[in-house]
């Protein structure tokens, strides 16, 4: 079994225990928090009675094997480190951390170290995702590419009635390319890699970070149109166009829906049943890596081309964390 440590007591912690349970592969066996309290609300759900508040403590306990990080992305880079250092693997969740040079470092530490980084972007290892790379040859010559995911965030009227929550704090290394564009962007690079050339607008918020934007990515011969928003929904689906026909995505960050549509007949859904729990694939994943120690591993490839756009994006529309200063 998988002795695993989880930072960060919140949803999607829940989410992923949850999740890697489920695959059996994995035993819950500690859990850090930087309140004490947090973390024994949070391991009473668990039974677990290993408890952390400090980080260097954690990561020099010998009987833990795998760190689940979801703590804030600016936090990533600095906890990621600190793990591998001390010969830990790390799942890490997205974006690995804050920009390409953080990226590159915490890989080639993992590389040094002969551990597994790797970073949870759930959609590569979805059944549905693997149903749309099988269909990209039906559409025949790709044109267009629409990936839309726009959601309005919960902490959005906190924000404008004057706190400074961190999902819209540059301090956090978050706002809407961060947090939700990121998704789109993955989809991109897990079915084309690295476009030619990418150009991205946004709107900015007084904090700093951007509330909405949309990227172009040109492949060449076809471009592909990514809309981000964390203060409006979208009820639109996304679409890939071929000159033979068109795939439609609901809700591409679980690719929820799948519909084909060839040009010239009816429309057939081809969506294939999920685990409900849609993170399951990414523990099994990561499982499988951590079973072979496949260091060098193909989501390596992914997060380089994500930080490298992301941090160009970031760079084209003004948004700056303190981090790049570093």
């Amino acid at each position: 079994m998988i002795r695993l440590a989880i930072i960060g007591t919140n949803w999607i912690t829940d989410k992923f225990i949850e999740a890697a349970l489920q695959t059996k592969h994995y035993h819950l066996s500690a859990i850090y928090s930087r309140s004490f309290a947090k973390a024994q609300m949070f391991a009473q759900k668990y039974n677990i009675d290993l408890l952390y508040t400090d980080l260097a403590q954690l990561a020099q306990n010998p009987k833990i094997d795998v760190i689940y990080i979801a703590s804030p992305n600016s936090l990533h880079f600095e906890q990621a480190k600190l793990m591998l250092e001390n010969g830990k693997d790390v799942i890490c969740e997205k974006p690995l951390t804050s920009n390409l040079q953080q990226t590159k470092t915490l890989i080639d530490i993992a590389i040094k170290q002969q551990r597994i980084i790797f970073e949870a972007l759930k959609t590569y290892y979805l059944p549905n995702f693997k149903q749309i790379q099988d269909y990209l040859p039906k559409l025949g010559k790709i044109h267009k590419v629409l990936l839309n995911y726009c959601q309005y965030s919960s902490r959005y009227p906190g924000y404008l009635n004057g706190e400074n929550p961190n999902t819209f704090n540059p301090l956090f290394s978050n706002g809407s390319i961060m947090d939700i564009g990121v998704y789109p962007l993955n989809f991109a690079i897990g079915l084309w890699g690295k476009p030619t050339c990418v150009s991205a607008n946004a709107c900015l918020l007084q904090s700093g970070v951007d509330a909405h934007g949309s990227v172009l990515m040109n492949y060449d011969d076809f471009e592909v149109i990514i809309w981000h928003s964390k203060v409006s929904n979208s009820y639109i689906p996304s679409e890939i166009q071929g000159e033979n026909g068109s795939l439609i995505i609901n809700h591409l960050s679980v690719c929820q829906q799948i519909r084909y549509q060839p040009r010239q007949a009816m429309e057939k859904d081809i969506t294939v049943k999920q685990n409900s729990n849609e993170m399951y694939y990414e523990a099994e994943t990561f499982a499988k890596l951590y079973k072979k120690r496949q260091i060098n591993h193909k989501g390596l490839d992914y997060s380089l081309i994500a930080s490298t756009l992301l941090t160009e994006i970031r760079k084209q529309t003004n948004v700056t964390f303190p981090s790049d200063e570093g």
